[in-house]
């Protein structure tokens, strides 16, 4: 089925498969992005907002420059917030479409506490108020589903920040590259199955509830192959962090045998980056998980540098969230359950 080229087409009629497939070209031209910013550096904190495909831009940027700068990056989901945004505050809002509510109202009350702020977006909302109140503005391509967009807002962020931090991350992002344009020749449509791995994994989650455990910079990794998953192949799909669910998680996996046959693990591995502490945890949770579960799946990082191993093991997740949308005959770009939501939100 899935090298069915023709059948692909008839499914993926919006052709989601081919946004993933110019994933490189789209780092390329969004890396030329965020010029012309002159900003100071004196920020007590920063604080990233954004929902969904926008938000997950906050959460790989912590996990990237936890340990390159001393400054505080948090990540906000959430109409409000925290108390102690004020005028000592970088807030980078970021909302694909420029009218996600959420980000319109983090921008008020940034603008309230006298923080800096810039806004990423396509246009709408969040542009018109950064233009108004003479804040920078990035302005993206438009035409695209807010999940596709991930190398357009991505990039800006982390070009911001690294500018204003003194981190040169121009290198990073030629891996980047280099690591997603190999990744996609081996696992683009053409490509067999029994030669492609995004192809194998995601037969290995059909009929299964996808279970993701990140750990460290693969947090962020976890949590984007869930939401594609949930999105692009509309499945419920499940994701957790390494330490803490050693703490938790692993008790239910123990005793409720009977529901952890339902499920497909996949644990993200990296044997330059796992401390030794690490490697026994996610080695004690794969033979858990291995006498329990229908599957389980791990996944070696892909990439040379620590931004091309985030980037590149979630851009194979979207090749995985595509291919099994094919397998599931379902479309992977409407999500109009979202969008019955947002209609709701309206509702006066």
């Amino acid at each position: 089925m899935l090298d069915d080229i023709k059948l692909i087409k008839r499914i993926d009629s919006s052709d989601m498969l081919g946004v993933v497939e110019s994933f490189p070209e789209q780092i390329r031209e969004a890396a030329s992005l965020a010029r012309g910013l002159n900003i100071e550096s004196n920020f007590k904190n920063i604080i990233i907002g954004g929902m969904g495909g926008s938000g997950i831009c906050g959460d790989i940027a912590s996990v990237y420059f936890k340990n390159k700068i001393k400054t505080p990056v948090y990540v906000n989901k959430d109409y409000n917030l925290p108390a102690w945004v004020d005028e000592k505050t970088l807030a980078l809002i970021i909302s694909y479409s420029g009218n996600t509510e959420e980000s319109l109202n983090m921008f008020k009350e940034a603008l309230k506490k006298k923080s800096t702020i810039i806004g990423i977006s396509s246009g709408g909302s969040l542009e018109e108020l950064c233009n108004e109140n003479s804040f920078y503005h990035v302005k993206v391509p438009a035409g695209f589903q807010p999940r596709a967009a991930l190398a357009y807002l991505l990039l800006p962020v982390l070009k911001i920040l690294g500018k204003i931090f003194e981190i040169d991350i121009s290198q990073e992002v030629e891996d980047v590259i280099e690591s997603t344009s190999v990744l996609r020749e081996k696992n683009r449509r053409e490509v067999k199955t029994n030669e492609n791995l995004a192809k194998q994994i995601a037969s290995r989650l059909h009929s299964k509830i996808p279970q993701l455990y990140g750990w460290g910079i693969f947090s962020p990794v976890a949590k984007r192959w869930r939401t594609q998953l949930n999105e692009n192949s509309k499945v419920i799909a499940r994701e957790d962090v390494l330490p803490e669910c050693n703490h938790n998680d692993i008790v239910g996996w123990f005793y409720d045998k009977e529901t952890s046959k339902r499920f497909a693990c996949i644990l993200f591995r990296d044997r330059d980056l796992e401390t030794s502490a690490m490697s026994k945890r996610l080695d004690f949770l794969k033979n858990l998980l291995s006498n329990v579960a229908a599957e389980v799946i791990e996944i070696e990082s892909i990439g040379k540098s620590e931004l091309s191993k985030i980037v590149a093991t979630i851009y194979l997740g979207d090749f995985v969230s595509c291919y099994l949308a094919i397998l599931r005959n379902v479309d992977p770009t409407p999500v109009e359950i979202i969008t019955k939501l947002k209609e709701k939100l309206r509702e006066v």
